[in-house]
């Protein structure tokens, strides 16, 4: 598996791999992304802690938020939400892709440790990113648009079609973030 370089990564953009991406994006071995306008944050309808079982595919109560009409989310501290971003990914089957966060917003106490792994054939999808404030005493505000990490690549032998997300994923064609749909 060989990591993809700035010549490889502009001919991505170039053929709709990777779309919504501006050239200043293109970094020396990965490409900025940057937050959509909508968030999923966790929800309690009921007021009280809840419990979810994950071996029977239940997944948190999450609410909807639209960052237009403020402009902005300040996720409170040790929030969790869930944020895609604009580019829109159209991976073929000998490509896989990672997320890594802006080294910055680490510092700024922003933790995105989660699932971070894209598997050849995903497509026609943003990506849902997994955000915790990791801070005690401040808040992280987010604005769409704003950078918020950076997609590596990574080529190899073509997976065959039947083995690929394509025929066995179930977050493709995501247009925005998206809750968790429980583990297959």
């Amino acid at each position: 598996m060989s990591l993809l370089t700035h010549d490889e990564l502009v001919e991505l953009v170039q053929r709709d791999i990777i779309t919504n991406v501006r050239m200043d994006q293109i970094n020396a071995a990965s490409i900025d992304v940057t937050l959509g306008n909508v968030l999923w944050i966790e929800d309690n309808p009921h007021g009280q802690y809840n419990v979810v079982d994950l071996a029977q595919k239940e997944t948190p109560h999450m609410m909807m938020v639209s960052m237009l009409s403020t402009g902005y989310y300040d996720l409170q501290p040790g929030g969790f939400c869930l944020a895609g971003t604009r580019e829109k990914f159209n991976l073929p089957n000998d490509l896989a892709a990672e997320f890594r966060l802006k080294s910055s917003l680490a510092r700024a106490g922003l933790d995105a440790a989660l699932a971070m792994w894209c598997d050849p054939g995903w497509h026609g999808s943003v990506l849902t990113l997994e955000l915790t404030n990791s801070l005690k005493m401040h808040s992280l505000r987010f604005r769409p648009g704003m950078k918020i990490g950076q997609m590596v690549f990574h080529r190899g032998e073509p997976v065959p079609a039947h083995a690929s997300y394509a025929a066995k994923g179930q977050y493709n064609g995501d247009q925005a973030a998206t809750p968790s749909k429980g583990v297959k």
